[in-house]
């Protein structure tokens, strides 16, 4: 019987890849406390020292410590000692048209990387139309041909090239608004109140209701396929509720309800994506960091700070009204817009998981150019402020070099 026993012992033992490890800067070799490790179902943290435990079944444990990359490694690691790398993303955006290995406009992008601070792209994996822009192994997705348009055919290619220039890369999943989604699932797609009839917006796209789980489902299995792949980052944008009165939902469409279907979308897409080590990011609209209530879209800054591990407002100083920041033109105004925006929300996160989007594009309201003074004022703002960094939206991905430069 005690051999029994003890053969059991050995076995439930052996069935666990338990390790006991510290985390530590690589640069000042001092501890980072707070960060998350976990399997794909476990999750602990790291105490004051940096010091961390987790028993698992499974061999492969992955770090997430604000400030630093995501770092993975097997339990029969030789060291356990653990640096991580810190961060400050500064990011370009390039286009889902530009994601191709052989464009002109990412072969620019890494140019500029190079001879300049910048470290990161954000890349388009499924835009607002829906279309993928590498072929995924989402059945469902493929199956309404969201891979037909797409633009890069080797992501495996393309996430080497992004390595070797030790990019840090972030997947932009546009999440609610989905033209091909709803075009083939019109039982959970928005509808106009008045006549039943699928609901567009002002750019002919129809999105799929925020409340039902088999949008969230869907966005998800698509940030899952670009986990596999390598990616850093999965960047969450339309993830919210449109900013339109009159619409048909399943659910009543008042502010709890909204808030609630936010964070039961992020909590979910952190539960499926724990095994891939990768950080969620959510876009915003820049008033967020002003505003009272959720907007009438589902987001305010403690219910996404609490779900998310970094928030990243639109602070394009042209798109605030006249007035704003006591302002007759805020876009006259860049660093004000975005060193006070971040300011204002400091109570509620801190300003290290805040990462804003900066305009590089033309103030089209007042016919004024946002030129190399207009882009350094915004970047100045969010390095004084001490944000996770920033990221520039230019539509079309053009970026001047000497713009980047200091």
């Amino acid at each position: 019987m005690k051999i029994l026993l003890l053969l059991a012992t050995l076995l439930l033992t052996s069935a666990f890849a338990s390790f006991k490890g510290v985390l530590i800067d690589s640069n000042t070799s001092k501890p980072i406390s707070n960060a998350v490790i976990s399997d794909s179902k476990i999750i602990t943290r790291s105490d004051e020292n940096g010091s961390f435990f987790i028993n698992s079944k499974e061999k492969v444990f992955h770090i997430k410590a604000y400030g630093y990359r995501p770092f993975s490694f097997n339990a029969d690691i030789n060291s356990s000692v653990i640096k991580l790398h810190a961060i400050r993303v500064k990011a370009l955006y390039l286009t889902f048209w530009g994601a191709s290995n052989n464009s002109k406009t990412l072969k620019k992008i890494l140019n500029i990387i190079d001879k300049t601070e910048l470290n990161a792209v954000v890349v388009d994996v499924k835009n607002e139309y829906g279309s993928t822009s590498f072929l995924t192994g989402f059945k469902q997705a493929n199956s309404y041909g969201a891979q037909k348009n797409r633009t890069n055919r080797n992501i495996q290619k393309f996430i080497q090239t992004m390595k070797e220039h030790n990019i840090y890369t972030i997947a932009r999943i546009v999440t609610f608004k989905d033209e091909i989604q709803a075009s083939h699932n019109p039982n959970y797609a928005i509808r106009k109140n008045e006549n039943n009839a699928i609901w567009r917006n002002h750019d002919n796209m129809a999105w799929v209701d925020p409340f039902d789980k088999r949008s969230h489902d869907y966005a998800i299995a698509i940030a899952q396929e670009a986990a596999k792949v390598g990616y850093d980052e999965i960047n969450f944008d339309y993830i919210r509720f449109p900013a339109k009165v009159g619409l048909k939902y399943s659910q009543q469409c008042i502010q709890k309800n909204r808030v609630k279907a936010i964070e039961s979308f992020l909590d979910e897409a952190q539960k499926k994506l724990r095994k891939y080590g990768v950080f969620i990011s959510v876009d915003t609209y820049g008033n967020i960091c002003w505003a009272k209530d959720d907007n009438g879209i589902g987001q305010t800054v403690s219910s996404l700070a609490t779900h998310a591990d970094y928030i990243c407002p639109m602070l394009y100083p042209s798109g605030f009204s006249s007035g704003s920041f006591y302002f007759k033109y805020p876009a006259d105004h860049p660093y004000d817009v975005v060193y006070r925006s971040v300011k204002k929300i400091k109570d509620r996160i801190p300003s290290d998981r805040v990462r804003p989007w900066l305009q590089y594009f033309k103030d089209y309201t007042h016919n004024k150019s946002y030129a190399k003074k207009e882009v350094q004022a915004q970047i100045r703002a969010a390095d004084d402020i001490k944000t996770n960094g920033w990221m520039l939206w230019s539509p079309s991905s053009k970026y001047s070099l000497n713009y980047l430069i200091k």
